[in-house]
């Protein structure tokens, strides 16, 4: 393994079957396996979550940034950090509640509708709503609580504590059965409102039930890990084309979401020596370029 103290593949095994020195142990399982248990976790949970508000949607460029979910967790943590000079778990809660609050005023300004164009410039102006009293608040901060503040916004998955962990496994677990039926109904949602309707789909419903699982999964990974740009964006976006699923594929977005974050920490860990980047940068560049790319190869279709 690379790192600042290397291991290799024996060694790291023999840390998991129990053996190992104290050094070894410490490094693998209370360093290194939380924090990419963290990445995978939270990788498929915003690949998820920008698949579903796609889909919903019907924009390929529909992410929870876009929708301000992830702007209430951020104005929640910072002002948890900043004004109350919290951390840890009390932050995580307060960045969970600011998401899930933007949201209900999400939908308050879109007057109830999960779907549309409405709800798409409702969430554009909770975003920059969020985004000043951001601005506000750094402004009248002490320097060193803006620079802990700006890791946190950039997305960070260092120092990651195993409870962490085992609280979003558990969210997880929590919106599973509600993801399978989704899956199903979702494709039929797709053929468009008066279809759906004729062959038995309740619209309205299931677009509120994949919007509340997007705000949760987000809120969720936003409290602990920092608003991580781009993944909900560009891991639906590469999925499609792989697997050939038209507008709708919410396990291969996990997947590449997962996938996609977990290098990008190790490119945030590793590419600069004794350099450690948060992730969110990483995942920003690469987000840019990707959509510089979707532009380019675009040629003239509607995006």
């Amino acid at each position: 393994m690379i790192g600042d103290y290397p291991l290799g593949p024996g060694q790291v095994l023999a840390v998991l079957f129990g053996g190992g020195e104290p050094v070894e142990q410490y490094v693998v399982l209370q360093s290194r396996l939380p924090r990419l248990t963290m990445a995978l976790l939270v990788g498929a949970a915003l690949g998820v979550a920008g698949a579903l508000l796609q889909a919903l949607l019907r924009n390929p460029l529909a992410s929870p940034d876009l929708l301000g979910i992830s702007g209430g967790s951020t104005l929640a943590a910072v002002f948890c950090l900043l004004v109350l000079g919290l951390t840890g778990p009390v932050l995580a809660a307060f960045a969970l509640v600011g998401g899930l609050a933007a949201s209900a005023l999400l939908l308050a300004v879109a007057r109830g509708r999960a779907a549309g164009y409405r709800l798409i410039l409702a969430g554009i102006g909770v975003s920059f709503f969020c985004a000043a009293l951001v601005g506000f608040l750094m402004t009248r901060a002490q320097l060193q609580q803006t620079q802990a503040a700006l890791v946190w916004l950039t997305g960070s998955l260092a120092s990651t504590p195993w409870w962490q962990v085992i609280v979003l496994a558990a969210v997880w677990l929590l919106v599973l059965p509600l993801l399978l039926p989704l899956a199903r109904r979702l494709p039929v949602l797709m053929l468009g409102e008066q279809t759906a309707t004729g062959l038995g789909e309740h619209s309205g419903r299931v677009r509120t039930a994949g919007v509340v699982v997007a705000v949760i999964l987000t809120a969720v990974t936003c409290a602990f890990a920092g608003p991580i740009s781009f993944v909900a964006l560009c891991a639906p976006a590469i999925a499609r084309p792989l697997t050939g699923h038209g507008s709708v594929a919410l396990a291969p977005s996990a997947l590449v979401g997962a996938a996609l974050l977990a290098l990008s920490d190790l490119v945030a860990q590793y590419a600069l020596p004794n350099v450690s980047m948060p992730v969110g940068v990483v995942t920003g560049a690469f987000g840019a370029v990707f959509l510089l790319w979707l532009l380019a190869t675009s040629k003239g279709r509607a995006l």
